[in-house]
């Protein structure tokens, strides 16, 4: 496993002579790339003997035997896991804004794996609503945080803000490196975002899902190993780099192609908002609002997706999502029995922090035993993220021969 350690400007920078010694004593390799600001607080010099590897500050080689070299490139090709720490709120929006004027941020960019940040700073800024805004939209990309500990600051003062301690690291390390192949072997089927059923060439019937929910857990379980294959209706989200994509328009279409994968999937999640009904009549052209005050709408049933699966399924595991307005657990409940689902994910569409279009979710998780756990309002990823090691869990109990 090769890491590069990320330095940035701060005092808890001492810290990282424990940390390299620690990474080293576990058998990893360790490069070390450190800012500017980070020299002033440790030496390169030290990380080097520590690392037992030369250590990177300039973006461009000044050594002649490396002109040719483009450093960035090769760091993040060399490298299986970034760990930045610790992470000034400085390098963190520089981040979050797609900045790359240094070597470290230069190279994150052009890095596709796995980066866990690691912040240090004040107590008043590691609560400053612009720091927040900024770690929040890296979290919903996918980086990692280590929250910063509480205790006595470089400045005096006492709170929120202090680096996570070096063993607390390694261990959050380790965990992600068991996590990565934690479904692997795994083939899963996920749905996202809503289907669009068509009144003419204009217009048509959908709801207000974007995917977030289901991209999330796509590049989820990619990152624990699993195939994952990602059928989406109109979204605004790109492809995700590894996931065969397939984007589709209507229910009919989405309920094909999910068909001619399930026989070989191993789970399917259904996070997608397909449209329970869609015009009986499909109008030519454009409907002309000049010749006519009104227009009434004959709709006909979509065939339920989920509820098919459940009848089709023989060993996969089935996930359903279930937006509702309420009686949550009761109709979450109803939906488990009625389609054959393994799990159900309720989630409460009236909190304008929950649901369709925003970053977070506040939802309960029912299984097939009907045990039902509530979790709190956590960004789309994190439910990703526990919603895989549900699956985790699922695959290891089965695997024991226990009932799941």
């Amino acid at each position: 496993m090769n890491i590069l350690l990320g330095i940035t400007g701060g005092i808890a920078a001492y810290k990282c002579a424990e940390l390299v010694r620690l990474m080293k004593k576990e058998g990893f390799q360790v490069k070390v790339v450190m800012t500017r600001n980070a020299t002033r607080f440790i030496t390169p010099l030290t990380m080097a003997v520590l690392s037992e590897n030369r250590v990177y500050i300039n973006l461009f080689s000044t050594e002649e035997e490396e002109q040719q070299e483009i450093r960035h490139i090769s760091l993040a090709q060399w490298a299986d896991m970034v760990v930045i720490a610790p992470a000034s709120a400085n390098t963190i929006s520089k981040l979050a804004h797609g900045v790359a004027d240094d070597l470290l941020t230069s190279t994150i960019l052009a890095f596709e794996g796995e980066v866990i940040i690691v912040p240090a700073m004040n107590k008043v800024m590691v609560n400053n609503s612009v720091y927040k805004d900024n770690a929040l939209y890296l979290l919903q990309k996918g980086y990692n945080f280590i929250k910063s500990e509480r205790g006595s600051l470089a400045c005096g003062d006492f709170g929120e803000g202090r680096m996570a301690e070096p063993a607390y690291i390694l261990k959050f390390i380790n965990n992600r490196i068991t996590q990565a192949s934690s479904l692997s072997n795994k083939k899963i089927l996920i749905t996202a975002s809503a289907t669009r059923e068509p009144i003419d060439r204009v217009r048509f019937i959908s709801n207000y899902s974007t995917g977030k929910m289901g991209f999330a857990l796509a590049e989820t379980a990619k990152r624990r190993g699993a195939e994952v294959i990602l059928i989406t209706g109109p979204t605004f989200l790109a492809d995700i780099a590894g996931i065969e994509t397939i984007r589709v328009n209507t229910a009919a279409e989405m309920r094909e192609e999910v068909f001619s994968r399930f026989k070989k999937a191993d789970v399917f999640i259904s996070a997608a908002a397909v449209s329970d009904f869609r015009p009986a009549e499909q109008f030519d052209g454009k409907i002309k609002k000049e010749e006519r005050e009104t227009l009434t709408l004959e709709l006909k049933k979509n065939a339920d997706i989920l509820k098919e699966a459940g009848e089709e399924k023989v060993n996969q595991v089935l996930v359903g999502f279930a937006a509702e307005a309420s009686q949550l657990k009761e109709n979450g409940l109803s939906k488990l029995r009625s389609k054959n689902l393994d799990f159900i994910v309720v989630n409460d569409i009236t909190r304008e922090d929950s649901g369709f279009g925003v970053d977070t979710n506040k939802v309960s998780i029912i299984n097939r035993k009907e045990e039902i756990v509530d979790l709190p309002l956590m960004t789309k990823y994190e439910v990703a993220e526990y919603l895989c090691g549900i699956l985790v869990s699922y695959f290891e109990q089965q695997s024991k021969g226990l009932t799941v």
